[in-house]
């Protein structure tokens, strides 16, 4: 008010009568002590106090120049702003006069930008949805009566940009697309490109300026997009995993709680629900289309969508949350969703709010408590609302009509029809049997406590977001069924809902780890904790293991205990793996060290008389081992004869392999010993040093630069690596051996595709995929003197020393790893039953190839495009690189 006075004296005799202050002065202040921007506002521009002294009437919007254009602007602006700060109009007024201000602008900007009857320019987001906020990004997107006009979208764009930040990223193919398209171009992106996640962007797009007739067409257009057709389970859960990647960025950046947008509890978890729900259901129920929040909140709790107490909370916490947006974003108009930290900002922020201070607690304490009341009100409904309708259905239809309750503000239930396209939607594909296994799941929670039914909607939740949502149901029911496995699943529960959801996880990943749970329920109170599912150090196992196998001479005995230690490990770097605890690389080198500590402790139970080795070759060498590995070996003694050496490698294979593959450790692979499979099984360091020197090839020389001592005599081991050092390493790579390298790979691409498995998107042999790398790789160790057994390794080396240009290392890192970790992902969700296992290529089946996508968070079609891209770019520098195709 001294500012307003200092600047425009004239204006005194308004503010202030006799000692008091005018109710225009009373405004001001509420307004200033809310917005310092709007403050600064007051004493720069004479019209504004003219427009709080008149906040009926609304600011015309002056399109005579884009200077005029931005002015009328602010002023209206501030009279929306001062309405809602002295309670004149609720939250829907206000985000409809913000949304309508921003198309009135629009309007001006087109004018002005002397747009012609050719464009027009469609809300998105909240502006479309007219639920706009003080500082929102006004997102738009220009459509064409026949081609691209960039240059009128940008004089648009430099008018409307003077008013609000605008942005443009919502149309096809990003900031990489072109700013302009006809509507034909639409149609035609919607049908071959377009994500789901773009579809539910269309959920809002409104014309708001320009040539209106286009603008109808382009609604009536997306309309038909995004209802006329079926989103599979596969796409929702595509977009439902971008959501939750998203609350792990903000908890990544310790904003939980402070986030009221995109953290949990918050802005979106209401928005999200509420679309999701509308695109699963509003095909075949025009009543739920709204393109406002909490208009279609409402249309889906009338048609019985939403339990009505579910949509009551949400919708009382919506404008809660929104308010409080408004208020941040109020203080400067900065486009911020975070409560601040500091103190005096915070109090600020509490008082605007309309707390106040008394004897037992502070405005900011009182602020802090109902944010976090709504936050967990939000998200505990927000992991139920998927599937408490359906429970309430199953539980109406499960109850005699005598016993029902009469007609009250519940009482509206989903239809048969719906609940079938809500449990497709969400992955569950049979309604009668998910119908059937809920059931059992309920009555047996049930007798254990009511928590634990209460539990039973976000239990169903967790199991959606599973890559098999049927075969995760069918395991937590079993679990349950069983009294002794029950116990230990509602114990657990109780201590760690987050032990819960990651077990619902991976009940639904990979029928290994279904029957490796039931096998051994213990396992379920680790699941909550990362540091419990840490895989045993390879010291430590190998220790274990030998406290085990002494306590009985029988071999079967022995065997099933190192059967069940791998067992036991294999769970733990599974979970790790499919919880994304671990990457590729950490998860090949537990897999290795598990290997390792076997190798050590059946050689220990085998005890050979005299020094033995064992060397690790290709993948367990590089310690970067998968799922489908085999042991790949080299055996070595010392200090005996043939036949004793023999003798050693025969029983360790016996005692590894079993008499079954049940009953099996591991799978060892002796293939690349000298004289592969003609040749003796182990041999003498001399016998070694000798095949070396007088008649090893090329590709054994390329085979041992990933050698590397596994188990057995260390002393004897060093030796070993000593003589495979000289002959790899002691000499250069001739222009013949080259030649031989390569003339192998080709004849390797030419012939060891399984004829069942897809050579277009094989993950080990395909065309810039795992060999082709690998290959790439030792070619260049064996040129520039890398020893290094390890191919991640092996890479970054090549990089830092030039033997790789940084954009080829990117390109085969990025395919390695990609290769790498969908092959992993496959093995475990595509075990067959018994423990078989599926191939190296993308499956070509298409409920095997969905369960696939999902687990890796993303579509069949998507994943499909990644293996194209990064092995194509792979395969690219392969060509130059590998084979010295200086065009490639």
């Amino acid at each position: 008010m001294h500012r307003v006075a200092q600047e425009h004296p004239e204006f005194l005799d308004r503010l202030v009568v006799g000692s008091g202050p005018t109710p225009l002065a009373s405004i001001l202040v509420r307004v200033s002590a809310a917005s310092d921007s709007l403050g600064r506002l007051l004493v720069v521009d004479p019209g504004a106090l003219d427009v709080l002294d008149a906040l009926e009437r609304p600011v015309e919007l002056d399109a005579s120049g884009p200077a005029a254009l931005a002015r009328s602007k602010r002023l209206e602006l501030l009279r929306i702003a001062a309405r809602d700060l002295l309670g004149l109009d609720t939250f829907e007024t206000v985000g409809v006069a913000l949304a309508d201000l921003a198309q009135q602008a629009l309007d001006g900007a087109v004018a002005l930008a002397s747009g012609g009857p050719d464009i027009a320019v469609i809300g998105m987001g909240k502006l479309g949805g007219r639920e706009l906020n003080y500082a929102s990004d006004v997102d738009i997107i220009f459509v064409t009566a026949h081609g691209p006009d960039e240059d009128t979208a940008r004089r648009i764009l430099q008018v409307a940009q003077l008013c609000f930040r605008v942005d443009v990223g919502l149309r096809p193919e990003g900031r990489a697309g072109p700013l302009t398209r006809s509507l034909d171009s639409y149609r035609s992106y919607w049908a071959r490109w377009a994500a789901t996640w773009e579809f539910q962007a269309l959920l809002k797009a409104r014309a708001l300026a320009g040539e209106a007739a286009l603008g109808r067409r382009f609604e009536d257009a997306a309309v038909e997009q995004v209802w006329g057709r079926h989103y599979s389970g596969d796409e929702l859960a595509a977009v439902r995993s971008m959501k939750a990647r998203t609350e792990g960025a903000v908890a990544g950046r310790g904003m939980v709680g402070r986030e009221i947008k995109r953290g949990p509890g918050g802005i979106r978890d209401i928005e999200f629900a509420v679309q999701l729900l509308q695109l699963v259901h509003g095909r075949h129920d025009t009543g739920i289309r709204d393109r406002s929040t909490l208009d279609a909140l409402a249309q889906l709790a009338g048609a019985g969508y939403v339990a009505t107490d579910d949509a009551h909370v949400l919708a009382e916490a919506y404008r809660f949350l929104r308010t409080v947006e408004h208020r941040l974003q109020l203080v400067e108009e900065d486009q911020t969703h975070a409560v601040p930290i500091d103190p005096a900002a915070r109090r600020r922020l509490a008082l605007v709010m309309g707390y106040t201070d008394d004897v037992s607690d502070s405005a900011t304490a009182r602020f802090d408590d109902a944010l976090r009341s709504c936050q967990r009100d939000v998200r505990a409904i927000h992991e139920r609302l998927f599937f408490r309708p359906l429970l309430e259905v199953f539980a109406r239809d499960d109850t005699p009509n005598s016993a029902r309750k009469g007609p009250g503000p519940t009482s509206r239930l989903m239809s048969s029809e719906a609940v079938a396209r809500r449990l497709d939607a969400f992955g569950f594909s049979n309604a009668t049997r998910t119908r059937a296994a809920v059931e059992d799941l309920a009555g047996g929670l049930t007798r254990s406590s009511r928590l634990m039914a209460q539990l039973l909607p976000l239990l169903l939740d967790w199991l959606s977001l599973s890559p098999d949502p049927d075969l995760g149901l069918l395991g937590l029911r079993n679990l349950v069924l069983h009294a002794h496995h029950r116990s230990l699943l509602v114990s657990a529960f109780r201590e760690s809902p987050e032990a819960a959801r990651r077990l619902c996880l991976l009940l639904g990943s990979s029928r290994t780890l279904v029957e490796a749970i039931e096998r051994n329920p213990e396992l379920i109170a680790t699941i909550g904790d990362d540091q419990a599912l840490t895989p045993t150090p390879r010291d430590a196992l190998v220790s274990e293991a030998g406290e085990r196998l002494h306590r009985n001479d029988d071999e079967s005995w022995r065997r099933a205990q190192l059967v069940r230690l791998r067992q036991d490990q294999h769970v733990r770097i599974a979970a790790r793996d499919l919880l994304d605890v671990d990457d590729v690389v950490a998860t090949g080198r537990a897999l290795a060290a598990m290997n390792e500590a076997l190798l050590e402790a059946a050689l220990e139970v085998v005890d050979p008389a005299m020094p033995f080795s064992i060397v690790g070759m290709g993948r367990l060498g590089g310690a970067e081992m998968s799922y489908a590995s085999d042991l790949d070996l080299l055996l070595v003694y010392d200090g005996a004869g043939d036949l004793e050496g023999e003798a050693v490698a025969e029983s360790l294979l016996h005692l590894m392999h079993g008499p079954s593959p049940a009953e099996r450790v591991a799978s060892i692979d002796l293939g690349l010993r000298p004289e592969g499979g003609q040749g003796r099984l182990a041999r003498d360091l001399h016998g070694y040093a000798t095949y070396f020197d007088r008649w090893a090839q090329t590709w054994e020389r390329q085979a041992l630069a990933r050698a590397r001592i596994v188990a057995g005599d260390r002393d004897l081991g060093e030796r070993f690596m000593t003589v495979i050092d000289d002959f790899v390493w002691g000499r250069p790579l001739t222009d013949d051996e080259v030649a031989d390298i390569r003339r192998m790979k080709a004849r390797i691409e030419r012939e060891r595709i399984p004829a069942r498995e897809d050579p277009q998107f094989h993950l080990k042999l395909g065309r810039g995929s795992l060999s082709d790398i690998e290959w790439t790789v030792q070619l260049l160790q064996l040129r520039h003197h890398i020893p290094e057994a390890s191919t991640h390794t092996a890479l970054e080396i090549l990089g830092d020393r030039g033997g790789l240009l940084p954009a080829d290392l990117v390109a085969l890192r990025d395919a390695y790893r990609f290769c790498e970790r969908t092959r992993n992902r496959w093995h475990l969700v595509g075990a067959l039953p018994g423990g078989g296992t599926p191939g190296d290529a993308l499956p070509t089946q298409a409920d095997q190839l969905s369960h696939l996508s999902r687990s890796l968070g993303t579509t069949p079609s998507s994943l499909r495009d990644d293996y194209r891209r990064v092995t194509r770019r792979a395969r690219r520098v392969v060509e130059r690189v590998f084979y010295g195709i200086e065009d490639a």
